[in-house]
């Protein structure tokens, strides 16, 4: 049976609870977050096996850090793997459409499917489903919100957030 682990931290989004199996990050969720699990799938609290997920969260945050480098343990369909190991090929401070990262992966057809699997998403921000837009440039559906999803456009961006959009 997999050890599972959770912590909660403060970021400028919200709370984020972390949770690891067997030391290694597997989900990451927002305060109110569509497709959150209760609670109690978090396992027991101990902050030990996320320092290292905290120190690249806080350079983050602080603008110091541009792309994450933290092993996963991502739990999904092989083709919901294939778009999380897209997401994280979107640079920081860029934006792709569904069906680019449909045309990415092959299947120029799957733009919807991408925005099913980019909506299980199971770790935010550091697998960085908000940098995903739609075909028309506009902003679409976020699992923490699409007023997070513009928040965190805009300071990858360095604009104002009322001016994307």
């Amino acid at each position: 049976m997999p050890t599972v682990q959770h912590t909660v931290v403060d970021s400028p989004y919200d709370l984020l609870t972390l949770v690891a199996v067997d030391g290694v990050l597997s989900r990451m969720y927002m305060t109110d977050q569509r497709h959150r699990p209760p609670e109690e799938t978090f396992g027991t609290r101990d902050p030990r096996p996320f320092t290292e997920a905290v120190r690249q969260l806080d350079a983050y945050f602080a603008g110091e850090l541009t792309a994450f480098d933290l092993p996963l343990h991502l739990e999904g369909t092989p083709f919901q793997l294939r778009v999380w190991e897209q997401l994280r090929l979107i640079p920081y401070g860029e934006t792709r459409t569904y069906g680019e990262l449909a045309e990415a992966l092959g299947n120029p057809g799957a733009s919807r499917a991408v925005g099913l699997a980019n909506g299980k998403n199971p770790v935010t921000i550091i697998v960085p489903c908000h940098r995903v837009i739609g075909a028309g440039g506009g902003l679409t559906g976020y699992g923490g919100g699409l007023d997070r999803k513009k928040r965190l456009l805009a300071f990858e961006s360095g604009a104002a957030p009322d001016a994307l959009f």
